[in-house]
């Protein structure tokens, strides 16, 4: 069958054959292209450039470019056409790229022509191009240093080609942004230097005592010469060479007074640079031979001291301080530089004689010698007998019957005995042989005898003496003997011819020199008055390792360590701690040598460990400001002063002590200018005296009393003149005040001295601190008797007045002479005024004190001693 198009048919085919003979060719593009472009930036740089080429130019629409098309949807670019007729394109970016997140894209492009017509039918595609993107990088980041801080060490005396390297990054893309490329010390005039790869190097040795410690800041370039937006700090610490010995210790160390025992080397250790040890020996010790008597003690006087120490009563002093009734001390050198310490120098030339009454006479087999005593051996002097004490004969003959000497650092006590005593060969002489006696250090000694033992005891530690030498006891004779001190009386006899003299002098300072006969003094008694108030100590004891072995000496001045593990004796000296228990300690420098000896295995010594010392330095006390309040007058009828009960002067007297302290958050930022702050404090007296004003007392006519059981139970004693009255004894300031509370002044005859003004002071520490003074001001009314006038009486009145006046008269006469009788009687048995007085004078113990100079320190420090 045949079939025949129809005429529209044949029209459409007519038309399809028309545009395929118009678009007859695809567009043509490169087969790849490399472009770039800029970090936040969106145009794309092609090579080569994006051009469509189509042969079927210039037939319009079959020949022009209409589109360029990415296959990709994850690639941010978009084409564009920028002429059809040409061919040209562009490529962009649809957003900012980020070189940092993605360094390069790649896909697929492909160009469309625009077909036969207008509408675009029948258009063609060229063939696929495949395009690579590179995403140029922006130098947006600077470097930044991975650590926050370095830290390194080195030992002195070394050049280090690398003592430690320090690192930066950059967040940058690109090889040139992102790498670093130049490092620099920013720090000026710092023996150091740094290389293009971070590594610090020292330029010069360094010196660990010159710096201990460097700071040096760093900072970091990239290629682009962006630099860091911060620097790094580096620390580089200079440890020694290592060297044996004794590290983390300080130079000195404050004391605050009253904080207790405070560690004095909490961070201290001991450097052997890795040697294996056996045994550690180490020996501290405080030197305090420039405060007092060796150490920090209650400087009270030696009677008091013997009291708080409940020493036996009947002492007599040989060294007591140069006044008019004890002037034999007059002429001997003093130190009284030493916090009130009474010390006596000899150094060779000197020597007192004691007066015949101040000698005890009744020496028995038991009695007491005690002094502090500081000697050493005294260059190019011969070496000849040292007297502290001697009693020999005053003339005629050179008998020694008791002495204390020192001979070639032997300390000799010599007793003779008399023959009317005992007359067979007795113990004689005594020696010991003590590293004490020549060390120029003060200890305290004290003799015991209680005949024929001898015992000696140096700083509260017993000795018995090594020597004992018998003698004949001496023969009898009628010459006197002499007791001196410092030297010895000798008496020569030549040719009739008595040539009396000094000889055998001492060359050293001596204290306290007592002798007490009678009775020997107890260890305990002895202790408490060597007793030292400031020593070293250990906190924690109960802490310290059972391999530690420790050993203080009586004093606690010096104290030894020994241990076989390292560790376990740096701990215990750890420990180590200084106590100072006074309540006003002596300000200044303690000094402190520390001594260390090491054992290895197999061998003796191993390292060398050099001594280090140290001091504390014990800081002003806050002194105490005493001070005494009452009624500074009294008025009283003239009656009470002559009663029996006299006039108590200060009954309500009070003392009180006081220190002024800041505010304790000074030094921590607050201004210095925040009020002080006034605390009570109670602390002891040494002594109060009440001395009169203006002219003497009058003993005929007036006195100052004071019972003697008001002294009971306390640690006090009075003495009493003209001058006025002495309290003394370290006791506490109620006692104080309860006393002087009750001391009475009497006045027999008011009329001739009206009025009396009398002073009171008060002291602690001898003095150190005193009170203020207080004046009291006491005036005496006498009784008056007033008249009365009223105009004229009347003659009555004058008759009864004459009258009664007459029978007044006739009874008082009477009356007198029953009273004149009865006083003729009574007048054999009263003896004197105060036996009319309800008062017990038997039980007072108030003495005459012989001061000539009224009123001065000397007069009542002659009271106290």
């Amino acid at each position: 069958m045949l079939i025949v198009p129809t005429a529209h048919e044949l029209c459409f085919d007519r038309a399809q054959e028309v545009v395929l003979s118009v678009n007859k060719h695809k567009p043509w593009i490169e087969t790849s292209y490399h472009g770039v472009i800029t970090e936040n930036t969106d145009i794309v740089l092609l090579d080569p450039p994006l051009v469509a080429l189509d042969k079927d130019a210039p037939v319009p629409y079959a020949g022009e470019i209409c589109a360029f098309k990415i296959h990709g949807v994850e690639a941010p670019f978009e084409a564009v056409v920028l002429n059809g007729t040409s061919g040209e394109g562009q490529l962009r970016a649809r957003g900012l790229v980020d070189c940092e997140l993605q360094k390069e894209y790649t896909f697929i492009i492909q160009a469309h022509d625009c077909g036969a017509g207008p509408g675009g039918t029948g258009g063609k595609k060229s063939h696929k191009a495949v395009v690579h993107i590179q995403v140029n990088d922006v130098n947006e980041f600077s470097p930044v240093f991975r650590e926050g801080q370095y830290h390194a060490a080195v030992t002195e005396g070394k050049i280090y080609d690398s003592i430690l390297q320090v690192e930066a990054t950059d967040l940058d893309c690109s090889p040139q942004y992102s790498q670093i490329c130049n490092y620099q010390i920013t720090t000026g005039n710092t023996p150091f230097a740094i290389d293009r790869n971070g590594n610090i190097r020292n330029t010069e040795k360094l010196s660990f005592d010159k710096q201990r410690q460097y700071e040096v800041l760093v900072t970091a370039f990239d290629c682009g010469q962006k630099r860091s937006s911060e620097s790094v700090a580096v620390h580089i610490d200079v440890k020694p060479v290592c060297k044996p010995g004794w590290q983390g210790w300080n130079k000195r160390v404050d004391y605050e007074p009253g904080t207790g025992s405070k560690q004095l080397f909490p961070k201290m250790h001991l450097e052997t640079c890795g040697g294996p040890l056996s045994s550690v020996r180490t020996t501290v010790e405080l030197q305090t031979s420039h405060i007092g008597k060796g150490c920090d003690r209650e400087t009270y006087s030696e009677k008091s001291l013997q009291k708080l120490c409940g020493a036996s009563s009947g002492s007599t002093d040989l060294l007591p301080g140069p006044s008019t009734s004890t002037n034999w001390t007059a002429s001997l050198l003093t130190d009284s530089g030493r916090d009130s310490d009474l010390i006596f120098r000899f150094d060779g030339r000197q020597a007192a004689k004691i007066p015949d009454q101040v000698v005890p006479q009744n020496l028995t087999d038991q009695f007491t010698i005690a002094t502090w005593m500081k000697h050493g051996p005294s260059p190019g002097v011969r070496a000849e007998k040292e007297t502290l004490l001697c009693n020999s004969d005053k003339t005629e003959m050179n008998r020694h019957h008791y002495s204390l000497y020192v001979h070639n650092c032997r300390l000799v006590f010599l007793l003779r005995r008399d023959f009317t005593q005992v007359d067979t060969f007795r113990p004689a002489e005594f020696h010991w042989k003590l590293e004490q006696i020549c060390d120029k250090e003060w200890h305290y000694y004290v003799i015991n005898v209680e005949f024929p033992v001898v015992t000696l005891y140096v700083d509260g530690v017993t000795y018995d003496p090594y020597l004992v030498t018998d003698d004949w006891p001496i023969h009898p004779s009628q010459i006197d003997v002499q007791l001196t001190v410092g030297a010895c009386w000798q008496g020569e006899h030549d040719y009739h011819v008595t040539k009396p003299r000094f000889t055998q002098y001492f060359r050293g300072s001596l204290s306290g020199l007592t002798i007490r006969p009678g009775k020997i003094e107890s260890q305990k008694v002895i202790s408490c008055l060597q007793a030292c108030k400031e020593g070293l100590d250990i906190n924690s004891l109960e802490s310290l390792s059972k391999g530690i072995k420790f050993h203080f000496n009586p004093a606690q001045s010096i104290l030894v360590m020994e241990g076989e593990d390292l560790e376990n004796m740096n701990a215990a000296l750890r420990k180590v701690s200084y106590i100072n228990s006074r309540q006003f300690p002596t300000p200044g420098i303690r000094r402190l040598h520390i001594s260390t000896s090491v054992q290895c295995f197999g061998e003796d010594t191993c390292v060398s460990i050099s001594d280090i010392d140290a001091v504390v330095m014990v800081l002003q006390p806050s002194e105490p400001r005493i001070t005494m309040t009452g009624a500074d007058r009294l008025t009283r009828p003239a009656a009470d002063l002559s009663g029996p009960t006299g006039l108590a002067l200060f009954q309500d007297l009070h003392i009180i002590s006081t220190v002024t302290k800041g505010d304790e958050r000074r030094g921590e930022g607050f201004a210095d200018c925040r009020p002080e702050v006034q605390e009570e404090v109670i602390h002891n007296l040494d002594y109060c005296d009440m001395l009169v004003l203006g002219e003497e007392l009058r003993p005929e006519l007036e006195s100052l009393q004071l019972k003697r059981s008001a002294l009971l139970g306390k640690h006090l004693d009075a003495t009493n003149s003209t001058s006025g009255m002495s309290i003394y004894g370290v006791d506490s300031m109620s006692n104080y005040e309860q006393v002087i509370r009750q001391v009475r002044y009497y006045n027999w005859h008011p009329a001739q001295i009206p009025d009396r003004k009398f002073r009171l002071t008060c002291s602690e520490l001898n003095g150190r601190y005193t009170s203020n003074e207080f004046t009291l001001e006491v005036t005496m009314i006498h009784n008056m008797y007033p008249t009365h006038s009223s105009g004229v009486p009347s003659a009555a009145t004058v008759v009864i007045v004459i009258c009664i006046a007459a029978l007044v008269g006739v009874v008082v006469l009477g009356i007198y002479r029953i009273h004149l009788t009865h006083q003729q009687e009574g007048r054999s048995s009263d003896t004197s005024k105060e036996g009319e007085l309800d008062w017990d004078d038997s039980a007072l113990t108030i003495t005459v004190n012989p001061m000539e100079v009224k009123g001065t320190a000397e007069e009542r420090g002659e009271a106290r001693n």
